[in-house]
Parts: structure tokens; sequence; C-alpha cells
């Protein structure tokens, strides 16, 4: 599943829950809508193909925001060897039953900078992924989260990388 794979099924699971959910609604299938605002920081390592294993750090800006089922957000990580991502997107959020427990999708295409690091073939970079977590009474979210990014073949050179990280959400209201 290291490809565009998570960010298909955030297309295919999104419009399923839009088609069945939202579009017999007064706001329509892609009405916006508000939700919990959240900022999140995530912690863990690259898992390059080509290259070693670094140290990575993200930054991800829920909006508070929907439209249909699909939640706006914003990213920035840096890792060890200088990379630096930023972009932004959709998330699908899908609760595991009453638990607390959820999964999580997201694509959002973005700007790559290897500044000495590795290099992804190009400087614009889609990141697309999903992540495994619970959230608390108040809000909180810890997850396990899993995602790749790579350029989608549109330079010559697509490596791709990997990333697996451990990740903290906080409501932000």
């Amino acid at each position: 599943m290291a490809d565009g794979t998570f960010a298909a099924l955030l297309f295919i699971i999104g419009m399923t829950d839009m088609g069945m959910n939202h579009c017999g609604t007064e706001q329509g299938c892609l009405g916006a809508s508000q939700t919990i605002p959240r900022v999140a920081i995530s912690g863990g390592e690259i898992l390059e193909r080509r290259a070693d294993a670094a140290a990575e750090v993200y930054l991800r800006y829920d909006l508070g925001r929907q439209i249909g089922p699909f939640g706006l957000a914003t990213g920035l990580s840096l890792a060890e060897g200088g990379e630096a991502w930023i972009g932004a997107g959709a998330t699908y959020t899908l609760p595991l039953g009453r638990s607390g427990a959820y999964a999580e999708m997201h694509a959002m295409p973005g700007l790559y900078f290897d500044n000495g690091g590795f290099d992804l073939g190009g400087t614009i970079a889609f990141r697309s992924g999903i992540e495994l977590g619970y959230e608390t009474q108040r809000g909180w979210r810890m997850a396990l989260s899993y995602d790749h990014r790579s350029n989608a073949g549109i330079y010559d050179d697509n490596p791709g990388i990997e990333t697996v990280q451990f990740k903290i959400s906080v409501p932000l209201n």
C-alpha cells in the first residue's frame, strides 16, 4: 500500500459516505459544516526505499471545517536530513464503533524541499496515509500513523518514502 492507495480509499469511502449520509440533507452533498479544530504533532521515522531511515516531526492543523464528509487540514514536516514538506488537503474519519477507536485517512498535495537530504525527484509531492487511534472523552487523540509521500510519477524519478509515527492531537475548543 505504498502508493496512492490511501488517497483512492479516502475518495471511494468518502464518496460512498457522502452519497449515503450527506446528499439527502438540507446542506447537500458537499455542504459545509463545522467540526472540532485540532492541532496535532507526530514524531517517528521515515522509512526511505533508497536511503537511510531518518527521524521526522510532523505538525498538522485540522481546520474545524468539513465539506461533505471530508475534513480540511494543513501540515508541515521536518526531517533529520533537512527535508521539509508543506501541504494541505482532505481527511476522512471513520469511527470504529462507540469505543473511541477510529481510523482516519488523509490525502494532501504539497511542496517538498530536500535541502540536501533525500531527493523525491521534484518539488511537488503528495502525502497520503492512514492512522488508527483512540479519542478520549475530552477529545484528545492518540494514534499510530503510516503514510506515503511521492511525486506520483509526474517527474522522471519517483522514489517515494514511507513514514511511521506516533501522533497526539489536541482539540482547540
